[in-house]
């Protein structure tokens, strides 16, 4: 088969579940919820804000957490030989994981989500709640300034990409239909994640 055409063929069908993940993470939750097993998920818990952030008890790497303002830019050839190609697609070409797929929609341990790509410290432990779309959801990021919001017009819908504000990579969407105190929902793929447990 015609190698460009085969490439152009996969890049239409990624496209197709790309647009129809967004279009179900942006109605997720407003939809009942059932997970892979056709069994109803619990709706959103409503997570304890004043809980000690378990944050603290992650070992930083040596040298400590990169600043705020710190940036991070490869060449594509670099991204490639740092992540995994689901990481690479989803981080460097905005790609979306299929709900209930990724490692970390159904995790509870306590510790730190990272950037994937860059080490980045996005989202503590403390601050994750079962959406119930497949996702992990986050109802605020570790620290101002981790995280960038940007207008996205993509798939016929008016939406907020969320992005490493470290590498530049895409996490995922921001909505406006989370728990208190913030009110908001941090849609984020698990491949643009890595855990860091506490202790």
């Amino acid at each position: 088969m015609n190698e460009p055409l085969s490439r152009r063929r996969a890049l239409l069908s990624l496209a197709g579940l790309v647009s129809a993940a967004a279009l179900a993470c942006q109605r997720g939750a407003a939809m009942a919820r059932h997970a892979p097993d056709g069994q109803p998920v619990s709706p959103p818990a409503t997570p304890n804000p004043s809980a000690p952030s378990p944050a603290a008890a992650v070992a930083a790497p040596s040298g400590g957490w990169p600043p705020v303002n710190d940036r991070v830019t490869l060449t594509d050839a670099a991204w490639r030989a740092r992540l995994n190609e689901e990481q690479f697609e989803v981080l460097r070409h905005a790609a979306t994981e299929r709900a209930f797929s990724g490692q970390y929609w159904d995790h509870h341990a306590p510790g730190l989500y990272l950037c994937a790509g860059c080490e980045n410290p996005l989202f503590a432990s403390n601050t994750k709640f079962d959406s119930g779309t497949g996702w992990p959801s986050f109802f605020r990021p570790y620290e101002d300034g981790r995280v960038r919001p940007i207008d996205d017009s993509s798939h016929g819908m008016r939406r907020t990409e969320v992005r490493c504000a470290r590498c530049d990579g895409h996490l995922g969407h921001v909505f406006d239909d989370g728990p208190a105190p913030t009110g908001l929902r941090y849609c984020i793929n698990s491949a643009s994640l890595r855990f860091r447990a506490a202790g």
